[in-house]
């Protein structure tokens, strides 16, 4: 595979002083793309937000040193960096006072990982492009295929396959993660949203279109393979 340009990294900072969770937050937050930073102090916070200013702050309340709600509120002084807020307590008054004190968001614990990594990139979405993840080369050639992620386009053999606007974004999430197993879960969460109410055969219907424009034999794929019991692997 080709690749022909690079965008900048997203650069995500997480306070938890539960040691478990912040090294889980930071494992799958690097997995998404995103360079990370760890505190497990609320001073500690402070000093790496204003120095190597994070471009979104996962942020516990209850925190050694220097509570969640205190930092929150210090860091709004002189920046508009998006905070989400994690916390135990989970009442309504709760929420409010952390969106009180100038947090953009609000997760109680316990959360799922696949909802709070999609109000991550919601959140970055919102507050400028410097801020999403690698967003992949403008143009990915995979043997005779050139995937357009500008133009929208996909050409294979010097022609333009024509693709519906989610076959295209699935097979652009495929090329820009080759030789990678994906579950028809995490299918649904990177292409159509965790917020999405359609099932698993959604995805297998989407497969199954785009196989018979981008394979020689749709019935034996060698680009977009199935992996039995796991998910789909785009092979570049």
């Amino acid at each position: 595979m080709v690749v022909t340009t690079a965008a900048a990294q997203a650069k995500v900072l997480v306070v938890e002083d539960e040691e478990t969770l912040l090294f889980t937050l930071a494992h799958n937050l690097r997995r998404e793309g995103y360079a990370v930073l760890t505190a497990s102090r609320g001073d500690d916070a402070l000093k790496l937000a204003r120095e190597k200013l994070p471009d979104l702050i996962v942020l516990d309340v209850m925190l050694p040193g220097v509570d969640g709600m205190q930092v929150c509120r210090l860091l709004r002084r002189d920046t508009t960096v998006p905070i989400i807020m994690l916390t135990a307590l989970g009442g309504e008054g709760d929420r409010v006072a952390g969106l009180d004190t100038g947090a953009d968001d609000y997760v109680p614990k316990p959360f799922g990982m696949r909802e709070l990594m999609a109000r991550i990139r919601a959140l970055l979405r919102r507050s400028g492009p410097r801020a999403l993840p690698d967003a992949g080369p403008t143009l990915i050639l995979s043997g005779d295929m050139e995937v357009d992620r500008e133009r929208r386009e996909v050409r294979r053999g010097g022609k333009i396959l024509k693709l519906k606007p989610k076959e295209f974004e699935l097979l652009l999430f495929f090329v820009q993660h080759p030789g990678r197993v994906f579950s028809r879960e995490q299918i649904l969460d990177e292409v159509w949203g965790y917020d999405f109410y359609g099932g698993p055969r959604t995805v297998d219907v989407h497969i199954r279109w785009l196989r018979q424009k981008i394979e020689e034999d749709p019935a034996l794929p060698v680009r977009l393979r199935t992996v039995r019991g796991s998910g789909y692997l785009f092979e570049g």
